[in-house]
């Protein structure tokens, strides 16, 4: 399987989207430092992923996602909650739409 994800950084109030096989390593990868486009924003949380059966149909959605606006990002989260990593998770996003 493979993931197509979402992370969050307060500290730059930022999203990151991205896809891999392996999520958890991933994550490590970008709160280490060790992928130059998270660098500086660690830490970053998962908020939100799916899991999808092709390494070409997470990057398809990878890419749509990498075109939405913070709003649309928010709001297809919302949308498709059965991604969103956990209640905490969702609390964030929901404030982070005024919610």
């Amino acid at each position: 399987m493979f993931y197509t994800y979402i992370l969050y950084s307060e500290s730059t109030d930022s999203f990151y989207k991205g896809s891999t096989q392996d999520i958890i390593e991933r994550l490590r990868r970008h709160n280490g430092k060790f992928e130059k486009a998270t660098q500086f924003g660690t830490p970053w949380i998962l908020v939100w992923f799916i899991e999808k059966p092709t390494k070409g149909e997470a990057q398809i959605l990878e890419y749509k996602l990498k075109n939405l606006s913070r709003k649309r990002t928010c709001d297809f989260m919302l949308k498709y909650n059965d991604g969103v990593g956990g209640p905490d998770e969702l609390l964030l996003i929901k404030q982070l739409l005024g919610c």
